[in-house]
């Protein structure tokens, strides 16, 4: 059981619970996890190392031995400021490559518990509802169609200066998806008592609005 209320927002690549999820722990005053960033540290440090995606072995005896921490928008890895580093395309495809070993996902398990702290936490990722904060106070599942997710991260990285083919965005999202899905250990899913929160035709606010009003509603 956890010591403080937590909100868990899972969801496929692109879905926008990074966003919503953040905003909701600033509204409310909580700490924010940002799990998928963890796995895209991971993706970065191992390929730092030269070690294998496919050894999960290695990968997850590398967990214990990285200094992370998050403070204010800024991703810091070994005290090393990897913000954008981790935010490439590059990066994102190699941690769910390597998101796939158990070996991997049982390290990180302490780590992403290990945020959980006063006054509450919100956390996004794909198994944060099912495997991480079974009990959370809210769970919600963020999704969206593949063509709407595809445009979103077309728009973010066109707005960087990186160049994007839609095409192959949308190809990527899907090859994901699939990954993500049918992967053996905590598969992306729709957790027993979470509620679905569809954002293809959302805003940003409309869908924050939705998850505050949600989480009172549990509280009250």
């Amino acid at each position: 059981m956890s010591p403080f209320p937590v909100i868990a927002i899972d969801g496929p690549t692109a879905s926008g619970k990074g966003t919503v999820a953040s905003l909701v722990a600033e509204k409310l005053g909580f700490h924010y996890l940002d799990s998928g960033a963890l796995y895209r540290l991971v993706a970065l440090a191992s390929e730092k190392r030269g070690i294998d995606v496919k050894n999960g072995h290695e990968l997850g005896l590398l967990v214990p031995k990285l200094l992370i921490s998050f403070k204010n928008s800024q991703v810091l890895l070994d005290g090393e400021d990897v913000t954008e580093a981790i935010r490439t395309e590059n990066i994102g495809l190699r941690a769910s490559t390597l998101a796939v070993h158990p070996e991997l996902r049982s390290a990180l398990v302490c780590l992403q518990r290990s945020f959980c702290q006063s006054p509450g936490l919100v956390a996004d990722g794909r198994d944060m509802a099912s495997i991480i904060f079974p009990d959370a106070v809210l769970k919600v599942f963020l999704t969206a169609t593949a063509a709407a997710r595809a445009e979103r991260r077309y728009k973010q990285l066109i707005a960087k200066g990186i160049s994007a083919k839609l095409s192959d965005l949308l190809q990527d999202l899907q090859e994901r998806d699939v990954r993500d899905s049918s992967r053996g250990t905590a598969p992306l899913l729709i957790a027993d008592g979470a509620k679905v929160l569809e954002t293809s035709d959302l805003s940003i606010d409309q869908a924050v609005k939705t998850v505050l009003d949600w989480y009172q509603s549990e509280i009250l």
